[in-house]
């Protein structure tokens, strides 16, 4: 079942701002962008009810919630390759990087903008080829 987050009022943070803003730089943060950017995923209850709690300066990702129940969370195949290459940003799962050829472009391009993120290294930009 997919739901829609309500939109929050002008000026107040996404929850997927909130989840970038409370992690750390690296792997924490790359994927926690990918996500936000995402988007359809972080929307659905399944996935927030098991990855996102409530920290001391509001929600954080726990990743590990997600251990396990990647196929009980009513994604579809693209949604389900895209949140399991995500994970293994973060070290868990078992997504090889062959999963890429189930995504679509957009899904694609954020997974290659978060690359740099998760190296550290925000020099290299990523874009359309020529």
């Amino acid at each position: 079942m997919t739901t829609t987050v309500a939109a929050p009022e002008a000026g107040t943070p996404t929850l997927g701002e909130q989840l970038i803003a409370s992690s750390v730089i690296g792997r924490d943060r790359a994927a926690a962008q990918a996500l936000a950017e995402e988007e359809t995923v972080l929307a659905m209850d399944s996935v927030r009810h098991l990855l996102v709690i409530e920290g001391a300066d509001g929600p954080v990702c726990r990743w590990e919630g997600l251990m396990g129940r990647l196929y009980g969370l009513g994604l579809d195949e693209q949604q389900r390759a895209f949140l399991g290459l995500v994970m293994g940003m973060v070290g868990i799962g078992l997504h090889t990087l062959a999963a890429v050829e189930e995504l679509d472009e957009r899904r694609l391009l954020i997974l290659m903008r978060a690359m740099p993120v998760l190296a550290c290294n925000e020099r290299i930009a990523v874009g359309t080829r020529m």
